[in-house]
């Protein structure tokens, strides 16, 4: 699960574009560092390799013939576990040759006790995908290597050929006359002017053209390669923005149970005590038979004081859960709206209730989106639209104001994304400069 944001570069309204730096040339192929480091990934991967692979042969091997006893199965799992190593070195390689930086997979578990530990060596996926790109890297890697080597010293080779040709022993041809270059053919030989420059023609081609193609495509294919297989599965991934996601939100509704603990004592519970020594004060006088102006008064501002706490409860429940979700999000989503400082339009599609949880953060979502088109947009009109897919509701709020709405500014976006991703939730925004500005959140139904 990811939570991903599509805003125009120009993401300010009014603000003028960067002045464009000039570009300099690129260098050839040939010449960039990049491929230099491919090359150099290729050459130690090809003796990291065979040792690779004789490492997963062992492990599947002794798995098989260990597979009738338990005890046995204890080296296995540990082999497994220990090949998480093997990722940890590629990814490394991966990172610093190949400028591709691959996630690490979950750490290692391992449950209590000899069978705990077991069970979690032979069933740990990363160690079991580790194995894996061992057997399947030992080909690509011998294979990339052989190509990239055979390529550039061809080239190199060719290139050159003019120069340590003239150390060839000679051959004699058909006719019986000697030559001294490179045999290409049956009493084919490079050692006239045309020829060597036909083969230094050749040298170019393979050296600046053919081999940086080849070595850089053969590092990317290895880079495809290690990171489908070392980094962490989608599964683990979700796992683990929901994790994080979740302890944000214990965070986020430990201060937000701290912000309303502060509200009730320093503002409602102050309040009530304010109209308690009224009301006391009041008593008193009605007892003494001083009925005057000044109890009218007294009275007044304790029953406004009153009906300010009143509204603050009110506020501060609401703030909690809405009491208007207990009819349905579509009923929620009709007082919002009607309520709204602008036009805003409705269109709810959703056959289905969703999940308590899912309602309410639904709803949070659209009161804070038509909140940020009122204060940051500039628009006069937006539209809000539920509807179901693949069991997921689809939520979408539309402005059409100046975009330009970045998460990063401030405008409870990212508390957004947080609040969407506790229940595996995405949230994707579209707000170009001139807008229109588009949010639309993804919730699972149940």
């Amino acid at each position: 699960m990811t939570n991903t944001y599509a805003t125009e570069p120009d993401a300010v309204p009014g603000s003028r574009p960067a002045a464009e730096a000039p570009t300099r040339p690129r260098r050839p192929a040939f010449f960039r560092s990049t491929t230099w480091r491919a090359f150099g990934y290729h050459v130690v991967s090809l003796f990291l390799a065979p040792l690779a692979f004789t490492y997963a042969v062992t492990t599947v091997s002794l798995g098989a013939s260990l597979l009738v006893t338990v005890v046995g199965l204890v080296i296995v799992a540990a082999m497994v576990v220990a090949a998480r190593y093997w990722g940890t070195v590629n990814r490394g390689l991966a990172a610093s040759l190949l400028g591709r930086n691959i996630p690490a997979p979950v750490p290692f578990t391992s449950r209590r006790g000899f069978f705990g530990f077991l069970r979690s060596g032979l069933a740990d996926t990363a160690g079991w995908r580790a194995i894996a790109h061992m057997a399947v890297s030992f080909v690509t890697s011998v294979t990339a290597a052989v190509l990239s080597i055979t390529f550039l010293v061809t080239g190199l080779g060719c290139m050159t050929h003019w120069y340590w040709s003239q150390w060839l022993p000679p051959m004699q041809a058909s006719d019986g006359t000697w030559h001294r270059g490179s045999m290409i053919a049956p009493d084919v030989f490079v050692d006239g002017f045309w020829w060597q420059a036909a083969y230094a023609g050749v040298g170019v081609l393979l050296t600046f053209v053919l081999w940086p193609a080849i070595n850089n495509g053969a590092a990317k294919l290895q880079g495809l390669l290690a990171a489908s297989l070392l980094g962490p599965t989608a599964a683990q991934i979700r796992m683990r923005d929901l994790e994080t996601s979740r302890s944000s939100s214990v965070t986020t509704a430990d201060a937000r149970l701290a912000r309303i603990e502060r509200d009730l004592h320093d503002g409602t519970q102050a309040q009530l005590v304010a109209i308690a020594m009224k009301l006391g004060d009041a008593r008193d006088r009605l007892s003494a038979g001083d009925a005057n102006e000044d109890l009218q008064r007294l009275l007044d501002s304790a029953h406004g004081t009153a009906k300010d706490a009143l509204a603050d409860l009110r506020g501060i429940a609401r703030g909690i859960r809405p009491a208007v979700l207990n009819d349905g999000l579509d009923a929620a989503l009709e007082s919002l709206v009607a309520t709204a400082p602008l036009p805003v339009q409705l269109d709810y599609r959703l056959g289905v209730r969703p999940a308590p949880a899912v309602e309410a953060i639904a709803y949070y979502c659209a009161a804070e989106l038509l909140t940020n088109a009122v204060k940051h947009s500039r628009g006069t009109g937006a539209w809000i639209s539920v509807t179901g897919q693949d069991n997921r509701l689809v939520l979408s709020v539309t402005d059409n104001g100046t975009g330009g709405a970045d998460p990063a500014a401030g405008t409870g976006l990212a508390g957004l994304a947080e609040r969407v991703r506790t229940v595996d939730g995405t949230m994707h925004v579209s707000s170009p400069a001139g807008g229109p500005t588009t949010a639309t959140v993804s919730l699972p139904l149940g």
